[in-house]
């Protein structure tokens, strides 16, 4: 039997406005804008082809501009973009613009694609569960040059490991193919992952549900509103990559192959079916408000026709209580022998009679 994950939901987190820090400098100032705590940047390297497999670290420029020309498929992959002046410096060796070292070191960018002479620059969003199961979106810019890929990591945390399985068994078709299949495998890992990412908001919606319906508490209508603002910024960085890999698709240029654009293909048809999925959780969401308010709203009906009902039984005994309980000499039945008896008598009559019309009523 498998064991039930269980779910958590974020800590809200304070914002940290980081616009400041882009104020008043020029275009393709390389920036870090990200939280991260700077650390130096590290490059592995992973080269290949359908008989060879090389791993390698190294940050030396020279060396990785080496493994560049050779005539095997490269995967650069640096870690850590807060090092400004490595990225700058790596950049310029490799023919970047600035303004692609600027967006790939933005960790607020968009998604995008942009087309060069010389290469293809991509910005996606990272989409993983941490240990907590708390979903973190992680900054990624991809290169896609000749027999090379270039990717830009804030941390070494990723959704690549399948990638990397493939290659070092030489699984698949992966090591017989260049490098814009491997631009295209570490772009479909990206998008694989997003499934993950939207069964855990599945999950979600439904434990939501049903605290909605069963125990509808302040702390539900909190929860409901984070998730609300989640599936937001999750749909602002997914949503873009439909129409980004459409692009590609489109694309004239000579570095994606006629095979690639194929499986390109397949994957803009999973992010359709996820942009679709995301469209239906955050209506869910929405819904989701309005029937905790509907429920607590029912709740409160419920209070309101309990307090009435027995309100509605104790006016009339009230009364009644309130004409005897008058201090005059001259009452009618005032000195009757069993007239306390007789008071009680109505007054249990009426409570009986007003009980058994409610409950005729289904009011009750």
């Amino acid at each position: 039997m498998r064991k039930k994950r269980k779910i958590g939901f974020p800590k809200k987190k304070k914002h940290v406005s980081r616009v400041s820090a882009k104020m008043g400098k020029a275009p393709g100032t390389v920036n870090y804008l990200g939280t991260k705590d700077k650390i130096a940047s590290k490059v592995y390297i992973t080269l290949y082809d359908i008989d060879i497999f090389e791993k390698e670290e190294t940050t030396d420029i020279a060396r990785i501009l080496d493994i560049k020309a050779s005539d095997k498929t490269a995967w650069i992959n640096v870690i850590g973009i807060n090092d400004e002046h490595f990225i700058e410096a790596l950049g310029t060796k490799f023919g970047l613009n600035s303004l692609v070292l600027e967006d790939a070191i933005n960790t607020e960018q968009r998604p995008k694609i942009d087309e060069y002479e010389d290469y293809i620059f991509g910005v996606f969003r990272m989409l993983y569960l941490n240990a907590n199961d708390e979903i973190v979106g992680e900054h990624v810019a991809l290169v896609l040059m000749e027999n090379t890929v270039l990717a830009f990591q804030e941390v070494e945390d990723d959704v690549f490991e399948g990638v990397r399985n493939r290659l070092q068994a030489k699984a698949g078709r992966i090591r017989s193919r260049g490098a814009d299949y491997l631009f295209f495998a570490l772009l479909d890992a990206i998008i694989d992952n997003y499934f993950l990412v939207l069964e855990h908001i599945n999950q979600r919606i439904e434990i939501l549900e049903d605290e909605v319906y069963n125990h509808p508490k302040p702390i539900v209508a909190q929860n409901i509103q984070e998730l609300k603002k989640e599936i937001l910024k999750i749909r602002r960085w997914i949503f873009p990559v439909k129409e980004l890999i459409s692009r590609l698709i489109d694309s004239e240029s000579p570095l994606i192959t006629k095979d690639t654009k194929l499986f390109l293909r397949d994957a803009m048809d999973h992010t359709l079916e996820i942009n679709e999925s995301l469209q239906i959780y955050r209506e869910m969401s929405m819904s989701l408000m309005e029937m905790y308010m509907s429920n607590m709203s029912n709740k409160m009906n419920e209070v309101m026709k309990v307090l009435t009902i027995m309100a509605s039984i104790f006016i009339p005994l009230t009364f009644i209580a309130g004409i005897y309980g008058m201090n005059f000499d001259h009452m009618p039945e005032l000195h009757t022998e069993n007239g306390y008896y007789y008071v009680w008598g109505v007054m249990i009559v009426l409570f009986i009679g007003m009980m058994v019309y409610f409950k005729k009523k289904n009011w009750l």
